[in-house]
């Protein structure tokens, strides 16, 4: 019989543990019932006692050779050869997969499974990468960068082992399905990005993504402008070509070269100086709401560059003046060294988006 392949979330070897596992499982059931069936023949048919009907049952099955505590009929002997044979058989059958997942390592992968799903379960406020290819790989190094807590979803086996050799936590399953977005916490996840190579595939993942978490942020992939509008129509937050982001940065890095360079270093790397950060402020707990910079003392506080706020309605205000007047909900967009962006995160005591 062909083997069935590996459950979502799981290699070949954790599926072996759980295959033997349930082998195991049906091996125990299977010898309490040639117990059992000892027993109650011993009992009623041969008139012993329980005791005396159970203790046979066990120093037959067991093979140590005691004798009869009690005589027995022409019918209880031939009954109790085929008891016999039958549990000689079935704890063959344990013990021969019981070895078999010790020398195969079956029983590590069930702890690695175990483990794993405690992870799933205890995953919040993470990222979820669909798809570990060339873009998914580059999302995943920048998240790593930043500590940010997330995880790779993808259904080939090369993907989740290149990701497993990174170090990152993987999950193997099909990232359009709705079930494998509830294994690795949609509901409790803060973004997800659809990375994979197919605008179709990438459209379901952000449909699952919007239908089972309705206030997750959605960055989905796409290849050409159509595909950006239907997958904008579909309910991604934000849609990126790579090829007209590509052709963009390009045209930049040969027109004002510098100014691609400083962007460069102050958004991605590990090696950075100097960051951008954006700050929430939530009118519960920002004791600043209400304020003007020059009033809340933001620059001189936490010696940070404040390049812009976007009110919650949407409009934008860049290089703001002193007398500029902080509102609830506001988005601070910031510059400064990580001292600086920690003073401040102080200051406005934020919900980081």
């Amino acid at each position: 019989m062909r083997p069935r392949p590996p459950r979502y979330g799981e290699t070949v070897a954790e599926e072996n543990y759980r295959r033997t596992r349930q082998h195991l499982i049906r091996g125990v059931v299977a010898l309490g019932l040639v117990v059992l069936s000892g027993v109650l023949w011993y009992r009623f048919r041969e008139g012993w006692s329980w005791l005396d009907a159970t203790y046979m049952a066990v120093i037959t099955l067991s093979t140590v050779g005691f004798g009869e505590i009690n005589p027995l009929s022409p019918a209880g002997r031939l009954f109790t050869i085929a008891l016999i044979m039958m549990g000689v058989g079935v704890i063959a059958y344990i013990l021969n997969n019981f070895t078999e997942a010790i020398v195969q390592g079956y029983f590590q992968a069930g702890f690695r499974l175990i483990k794993r799903r405690k992870f799933m379960e205890s995953l919040q406020d993470h990222y979820i990468i669909c798809g570990f290819g060339r873009t998914g790989r580059q999302v995943a190094m920048e998240f790593a960068a930043e500590a940010i807590s997330f995880i790779v979803v993808d259904s080939a086996d090369e993907a989740i082992q290149l990701a497993q050799q990174q170090g990152y936590p993987t999950f193997r399953g099909d990232a359009t399905q709705d079930q494998v977005m509830l294994q690795v916490g949609v509901q409790r996840a803060r973004c997800l990005v659809a990375a994979l190579p197919s605008d179709a595939e990438n459209l379901y993942i952000v449909l699952s993504a919007k239908t089972l978490s309705p206030e997750i942020r959605t960055i989905a992939r796409a290849s050409s402008e159509e595909a950006m509008l239907k997958l904008q129509r579909g309910g991604a937050d934000v849609v990126v070509s790579p090829y007209i982001t590509g052709g963009k940065r390009m045209a930049a890095a040969a027109l004002r070269p510098q100014v691609v360079n400083f962007l460069d270093g102050i958004l991605t790397g590990t090696e950075r100086t100097v960051y951008v950060e954006e700050f929430v402020l939530a009118p519960e707990v920002c004791p600043v709401v209400g304020k003007t910079l020059a009033e809340a003392q933001v620059g001189s506080q936490s010696g940070a560059l404040i390049l812009a706020i976007r009110r919650v309605e949407g409009a934008l205000i860049v290089g703001p003046s002193a007398d500029t007047r902080l509102y609830p909900d506001d988005m601070i967009i910031c510059m400064g060294n990580a001292d600086q962006l920690r003073r401040l995160s102080q200051i406005f005591s934020p919900i980081q988006r």
